[in-house]
């Protein structure tokens, strides 16, 4: 059985992103941001925010941030 290919935009302009930290974060810049891209989110590490972002599709975002809300990762 194979599995659903996804597809991830070859080319994504992160200058015009607007990325969000949770407000849950501390001060001390240790966190990761989000960005949404439309059908797709970026997210990347607050620290050193020149490295390359993740991109996920926006429903592998939201069926992580569910399966943390459950407790079930």
């Amino acid at each position: 059985m194979s599995k659903p290919r996804m597809t991830i935009p070859l080319y994504i302009d992160f200058a015009l992103a607007r990325w969000r930290k949770s407000s849950y974060s501390g001060g001390a810049n240790d966190c990761v941001e989000i960005a949404d891209l439309g059908s797709h989110m970026a997210v990347r590490d607050s620290k050193d925010v020149g490295l390359r972002p993740l991109v996920f599709s926006r429903s592998a975002v939201w069926a992580l941030v569910g399966g943390i809300t459950d407790g079930a990762i």
